[in-house]
């Protein structure tokens, strides 16, 4: 097994650039022996959709069914949700990380060998630790801002991914100022919020009398947005019967009113976020493919705040000038900080920095903690420790660690997220975990 922090030879910086090695793909058995992707960046996808790197005929393969992407822990397998599975050698992977050549996957009835090349990507570094609002001295970051001044000079699609709290609405408004729009409008359409049966009227707007549900007459986002750009916060929540609604409006760039008949041009760039893996969502039918392709024409891919080395003092020193700009952060704090797994991302550190900020710190070695606070790191303590054992005692299966607690998935995964800890097969999680599989 391979610890978290040991490099990889696939990703490298020197000087002011990233090197990631080209990796290909090829099929050795199955309908489409012979076939091979090579990767231009660094991700391909298998599948049998028209999108995919590596298209497949087999019918037993989803339409987008696995990713394999360059890391800097090695080559990263993760099943897209397929229907089938991803499976290497006898066991079923959710996510993986591979070192070296030679790893053969199977997906349906099909065998694809992955092998790393000898030649390399080479991607620019920004030379500086800042970008508009936009705050990173990491390579994780600065390989970012030459691709936000490269997407602010067009009007394609954009789909920022990335884990909540990771920073997509500031890279949405710096893709907007950096190019010829940013004195126009720049709105925000969060999806995960929009009620279902107001959703329609917030994004195409509607005529007074044109639904019982609505009064008066309002303009939707695209028209508030018109001449500037729109971002569609959390896409992927948008209602299944819109969605025809809004690939229509990217096509031909004209919105109707609920309950009106007049055609009204707009000339919006649309840049839309989900921190969920859109891919997963086709497969599950629950986001349909042709919108997404219409989505994703450029795709910016945010890093977690756990993959920006030396971030987290950058970002916390500047949140406490913000809070308080006549002194600097207390050595100890921002000791503390560091040390600090931050699952929240940057809105979480920004929120605990400001806190301490306000309130007032005191280094724990120095102080007797109140009552509430004794309690509380004691109920904390005693968590962790008994999802340590409800994990390790179920070979850190999150499914059958879930039923054996009486509860639901998702609340033990927020609650080993709280804690740090990732079962098998989770996003992020660490190859070295026991099993190193998923579900």
């Amino acid at each position: 097994m391979v610890a978290p922090s040991e490099p990889s030879n696939t990703h490298a910086v020197r000087g002011h650039a990233l090197f990631i090695r080209r990796f290909e793909l090829v099929v050795v058995a199955g309908p489409d022996v012979g076939l091979r992707a090579v990767s231009d960046a660094d991700e391909l996808t298998v599948g049998t959709a028209v999108g995919a790197n590596l298209r497949l005929t087999d019918a037993a393969v989803s339409r987008l069914h696995c990713a394999v992407r360059v890391t800097p822990r090695g080559l990263e397998l993760r099943d897209l949700g397929s229907t089938n599975g991803t499976f290497l050698g006898e066991h079923e992977v959710a996510q993986v990380f591979l070192r070296g050549s030679g790893a053969r996957i199977r997906l349906g009835h099909t065998t694809v060998a992955i092998a790393i090349l000898d030649d390399e990507i080479e991607q620019p570094l920004a030379p500086t630790a800042r970008f508009g609002e936009l705050i990173g001295g990491s390579p994780a970051m600065r390989r970012l801002y030459p691709l936000i001044e490269q997407f602010a000079r067009s009007d394609a699609p954009v789909l920022l991914t990335g884990e909540t709290g990771s920073g997509k609405e500031l890279v949405a408004e710096a893709i907007h100022m950096a190019g010829p729009r940013g004195a126009r409008p720049f709105v925000v359409l969060d999806c995960s919020t929009l009620p279902r049966q107001l959703a329609e009227s917030a994004l195409f707007g509607h005529v007074r009398g044109g639904s019982s549900v609505l009064d008066g007459e309002r303009a939707g986002a695209f028209e508030e947005a018109d001449g500037g750009t729109l971002l569609l916060d959390e896409v992927g929540d948008l209602p299944v019967e819109l969605q025809p609604l809004l690939r229509r409006v990217l096509e031909d760039r004209t919105v109707r009113r609920i309950g009106g008949d007049q055609a009204r041009q707009v000339d919006v760039r649309v840049i839309a976020a989900s921190h969920r893996d859109l891919r997963v969502e086709v497969n599950a039918r629950r986001f349909r493919a042709d919108l997404y392709y219409r989505l994703d024409v450029l795709r910016l891919a945010l890093p977690p705040l756990r993959e920006r080395e030396g971030d987290v003092a950058l970002l916390a020193a500047h949140f406490w000038r913000t809070a308080r700009p006549d002194e600097d952060i207390p050595p100890a704090l921002l000791a503390a900080l560091v040390a600090q797994g931050w699952p929240g991302n940057v809105r979480e550190l920004r929120n605990a920095v400001e806190r301490c900020a306000l309130v007032g710190w005191t280094p724990p070695p120095h102080s007797e903690p109140s009552y509430g606070q004794a309690k509380e790191l004691a109920v904390r303590q005693w968590e962790r420790q008994w999802l340590e054992r409800l994990l390790a005692s179920h070979d850190h299966n999150l499914s059958r660690a879930a039923r054996a607690a009486q509860m639901g998935r998702s609340n033990l995964r927020q609650l080993c997220q709280r804690h740090g800890l990732r079962p098998a097969g989770e996003p992020g999680d660490p190859d070295d975990a026991p099993g190193g599989f998923g579900d």
